[in-house]
C-alpha cells in the first residue's frame, strides 16, 4: 500500500510540475530580458532602499530557478517544492529605533504560494562600543555554515547540500513501530506514513532544515579572532518550530576561530544542538505516560572555509542522532544515526565569471530488522557542478549540473539533472 500509494503521488507531482512547466519557464524567460536589459542600461537598483534618515532599510532578493523535472525527489524540500524549480522572493525591513535596539524582519514566498514570516526579532545591543548583541524572535540560525548562507546570491550553485535540503524518513509526529517497518519506508522521506501517531503521509526532515529559521533567544559576541553564539528555541534544528509541540527546548552553540595573521582567509567553525524532536502527541502515542522527555536530536557540526586569491574551498560535516522509543519487536536501533559531509569549491575564471563544484554524501547506521539488516534510510551521494556569471554586480546567471545516487529504497535510484537561475537582490 505505501509503495503503491508513494508511485500514485509520483504520477500527481509530474501531472502538476508538466502543467507548471511553462509558467516556470516563461517566469524565468521574462526576468532574464528584463535583467539583460537592466544590466546594460544599469538601471536596477543596487542597494537597499533608505528611509527616515537611515532609521528605515528595505532591501530585497528574488530567485528563479528551472531544471530537469527530478523524479526521485532527490530535491525536494521541506516546504514541498523542489530547489531547482523554484520561484522565491524576499523582502526585508531593518528599523533601527535607537543605538541599542532594531527590529528586523523578512517576509518569503516560494512560487508565488503563501508569504510566510522568514524573520522576525528584535536586536539589543547592550554596548555600543562591543561586538555583542542579544536577539529575541525568530532568528537567525545557529547551528551550521551552510545555514548562514542560504540565500541564492551566497550559494555559488542551485542545489542545497544534502544535509540541509534531503528529506530523510524521520518525522517529529509519527514514528515507526519497530525496524521492520522503518526498513520498509526507506527513500520515501517525501512522503512516508507510519503507524505511530499522526496517520497523515507528510515529509520527513532534513538533518538541519535550511528553509526555516528557529524562534526563541540568541546571544552573540566576538572577541579578538573567536566569535561565539547560542540560542534557546524551539523545535530542533530538523524541524524548527514557531511555537513548541512538546514540553522542551532547544539549546544551540557555535564557535568560530579566524586567524588574524598568516591564514586570514581561514575560517575553523564547530556547532552542536539538542533539544526535544518527537512532539507530545506522538511521544504518548508511544508510550502513553512514560518518560517523554527522552526522545531528543542531538546535533554535532564541523566546518572549515579557506579562501585565498581566486578560490574558495569549504568543507562541512554535520552527525544527527534521534533517539526515539522502542515500542516492538525487533527493536529500532538507539540512537538513528545520520553522518553528511560536504566539500565544495568555487574558482574565479576572470572578473564576473567563476566555476564552481560540490560533492555531498548522506550516510545511515544499520538497524537489524527480521529479515533484513540494513542502514534505516537510503544512503545517499550528490555532485553537482557549474558556472555563474554577473549580468551586473547585483544580478548573477547561474547554470549547473547535478548527479544524483541512491543506495536503496523502492525510489529512482540515479538522476541527472540541469538547471539555471536567476538571483537579483537589492
Amino acid at each position: 500500500m505505501e509503495l503503491h500509494h508513494g508511485l500514485q503521488r509520483l504520477a500527481d507531482y509530474n501531472l502538476t510540475t508538466g502543467m507548471t512547466f511553462w509558467s516556470t519557464a516563461a517566469r524565468l524567460a521574462w526576468l532574464l530580458v528584463v535583467g539583460g536589459r537592466a544590466a546594460g542600461a544599469q538601471t536596477l537598483p543596487s542597494e537597499p532602499i533608505a528611509l527616515a534618515g537611515d532609521r528605515v532599510t528595505i532591501s530585497g532578493d528574488v530567485s528563479a530557478s528551472f531544471g530537469s523535472d527530478d523524479p526521485g525527489f532527490f530535491n525536494y524540500t521541506d516546504y514541498q517544492h523542489s530547489a531547482l524549480r523554484l520561484l522565491r522572493l524576499d523582502l526585508s525591513a531593518a528599523v533601527r529605533m535607537s543605538p541599542h535596539f532594531a527590529l528586523l524582519g523578512e517576509v518569503r514566498t516560494e512560487n508565488l504560494g503563501r508569504v510566510r514570516p522568514y524573520a522576525f526579532y528584535l536586536r539589543i545591543r547592550p554596548w555600543t562600543a562591543r561586538d555583542f548583541d542579544i536577539q529575541v524572535g525568530r532568528v537567525p540560525p545557529t547551528f551550521g555554515a551552510f545555514a548562514r548562507r542560504t540565500y541564492a546570491s551566497d550559494n555559488p550553485l542551485i542545489g542545497y547540500p544534502l544535509a540541509y535540503q534531503y528529506l530523510t524518513t524521520v518525522r517529529p509526529d509519527a514514528l515507526a513501530a519497530n525496524a521492520d517497518e522503518l526498513l520498509r519506508k526507506r527513500s520515501l522521506g517525501w512522503l512516508v506514513r507510519y503507524s505511530i501517531g499522526d496517520s497523515n503521509a507528510d515529509p520527513g526532515v532534513p538533518l538541519v532544515s535550511a528553509f526555516r529559521w528557529d524562534t526563541g533567544v540568541q546571544i552573540h559576541g566576538t572577541k579578538g579572532i573567536a566569535s561565539a553564539t547560542a540560542s534557546v528555541t524551539a523545535g530542533t534544528v530538523s524541524n524548527p518550530l514557531f511555537a513548541d509541540d512538546n514540553s522542551g527546548r532547544q539549546i544551540a552553540g557555535r564557535l568560530e576561530l579566524r586567524p588574524a595573521s598568516g591564514l586570514s582567509g581561514l575560517v575553523v567553525g564547530t556547532s552542536l544542538a539538542r533539544g526535544p524532536f518527537l512532539s507530545q502527541a506522538a511521544a504518548r502515542a508511544a508510550v502513553g505516560d512514560g518518560d517523554r522527555e527522552a526522545f531528543t536530536q542531538t546535533v554535532w557540526g564541523g566546518d572549515l572555509e579557506y579562501s585565498r586569491g581566486h578560490y574558495l574551498l569549504r568543507l562541512e560535516t554535520i552527525v544527527s542522532a534521534w533517539h526515539l522509543p522502542i515500542v516492538q519487536a525487533p527493536a529500532l536501533a538507539q540512537p538513528l544515526r545520520a553522518v553528511s559531509t560536504s566539500v565544495e569549491g568555487r574558482y574565479r575564471l576572470m572578473p564576473g565569471l567563476y566555476a564552481a563544484a560540490r560533492y555531498d554524501q548522506l550516510g545511515f547506521n544499520d538497524v537489524v530488522g527480521t529479515r533484513l539488516t540494513a542502514p534505516w534510510d537510503a544512503p545517499v551521494s550528490r555532485v553537482e557542478a557549474g558556472a555563474g556569471y554577473s549580468l551586473q554586480r547585483n544580478l548573477l546567471l547561474k547554470v549547473s549540473y547535478q548527479h544524483d545516487s541512491r543506495d536503496g529504497g523502492v525510489l529512482l535510484e540515479a538522476a541527472h539533472m540541469i538547471a539555471a537561475q536567476l538571483v537579483y537582490w537589492f
